[in-house]
């Protein structure tokens, strides 16, 4: 293997100066089968799955800035299954189980440690709430245990169970986790590259070539291409995306902000999480203790956060782990995220014909790349919507025919 102990101890002797570049860097070409706009997890895994599963290998994927700089790069990590719905809890367990194999697929380490994530209850209303849903969850076939207090406390000692809103239980799924983000971005490029995909880092979209409602084009600031498909997975930047093709997408965009401490020995145990309190705390592969909270409440495309929020989620954090008071804050950031009207995601085609978006994943996108890019990729390369994604699709916020999976969402927004 390339990353085996004795290539990168050679490679040690020689201060790393001789590595080959992960992934081809190759001019933009004139003209591709498919073009997906967006150089994050989701655009990659799209490009990844039309090569490995349709052969269709002649994609360029266009990055305004650098591999995995957007939100990709800057997320908490977590991946999970526990959503109410059966159509969320179809596509993000399938989403999981690809995850689970992906690092053998990719021959890239992707670092996931499934360490399980608990959901806190605070009172006896919030608790009978997590038994059904957690009884949901087993009906859907995904893993799910409800948890007394005590049960809790053993399972993380570091938890202050008679905390300003006391811990009276909870419930966990074994399964879920976190991933090393940047593993996921890098292991993707290079088997995407491997199959012939063009990655085209610092190359914007300026508009679109339209011809009687048919996606003809794409313009760009490194020159036009032409192609007559072109998948969009921006996050953020969706509205901005289909506002050049001539049409408005229902979502809101706003940053979310997480922040890391300095590192410490193994503490957590579990990704922790309380709806109520407002807050969710994982500890990395580096020690440092991971803080993460709800978005924004002013929309922005500023990659920054405000004060409010990251004062309320360290306060949150302090009452659940008192004795993190003692930790100094490393370093905080922000990525920008889409939200849709009922919290779920939007996936498949557009007014445009031949134009596929994906987007309005809110607060979860990371977790749904391996199956975002799957199932996009299927409709691309089809023209038909994925069974996984059929309730995705935009045409939902016509029907009516919607998903509100805010309270699964893990914290609201």
């Amino acid at each position: 293997m390339k990353y085996a102990f004795w290539n990168i101890a050679r490679h040690a002797l020689t201060r790393h100066r001789n590595w080959a570049p992960a992934w081809r860097s190759p001019e933009l070409k004139a003209t591709y089968d498919v073009v997906i706009i967006g150089g994050g997890g989701h655009g990659l895994a799209t490009a990844y799955y039309l090569a490995k599963n349709h052969g269709i290998t002649k994609v360029a994927v266009l990055e305004k800035g650098y591999i995995g700089g957007g939100n990709s790069g800057r997320n908490t990590q977590v991946v999970r299954s526990n959503y109410f719905y059966p159509e969320s809890s179809d596509f993000y367990d399938h989403s999981l189980q690809l995850y689970e194999g992906l690092t053998r697929d990719l021959d890239f380490n992707l670092m996931l440690s499934q360490r399980g994530i608990l959901s806190l209850a605070h009172s006896r209303h919030e608790l009978e709430g997590q038994r059904r849903w957690a009884n949901a969850i087993q009906m859907n076939g995904v893993d799910s245990e409800v948890l007394t207090a005590d049960e809790i406390a053993r399972l993380e000692p570091a938890l202050n169970i008679n905390a300003h809103h006391p811990i009276i239980g909870g419930f966990i799924q074994h399964r879920g986790g976190i991933v090393r983000h940047d593993a996921v971005v890098w292991g993707l490029a290079r088997a995407a590259s491997r199959l012939g995909v063009d990655i085209v880092q610092g190359c914007e979209v300026m508009g679109f070539d339209l011809d009687a409602g048919r996606i003809q084009g794409v313009r760009t600031n490194l020159g036009d291409v032409a192609t007559e498909r072109v998948g969009v997975a921006v996050a953020g930047h969706s509205t901005q995306l289909a506002d050049m093709a001539g049409f408005r997408l229902p979502l809101t965009s706003m940053a979310l902000q997480a922040m890391v401490t300095e590192p410490v020995k193994p503490v957590l145990n579990t990704i922790v999480l309380s709806a109520a309190i407002h807050v969710y705390v994982s500890q990395s592969d580096r020690g440092e203790i991971v803080i993460g909270g709800g978005a924004d409440v002013h929309n922005s495309l500023a990659q920054r956060g405000s004060v409010p929020p990251m004062e309320a989620n360290i306060r949150a954090t302090l009452e659940l782990f008192p004795s993190f008071s003692r930790l100094k804050l490393l370093r905080q950031w922000a990525g920008i995220v889409d939200i849709s009207p009922d919290t779920t995601p939007i996936l498949g085609k557009t007014p445009i014909d031949g134009l596929y978006f994906n987007c309005g994943w809110g607060t979860g996108g990371f977790k749904a790349i391996p199956a975002g890019g799957e199932t996009l990729a299927h409709w691309i390369a089809n023209d038909q919507a994925h069974p996984l994604v059929e309730a995705f699709a935009l045409e939902r916020f016509h029907t009516g025919a919607l998903i509100d999976e805010s309270a699964a969402a893990g914290v609201a927004h």
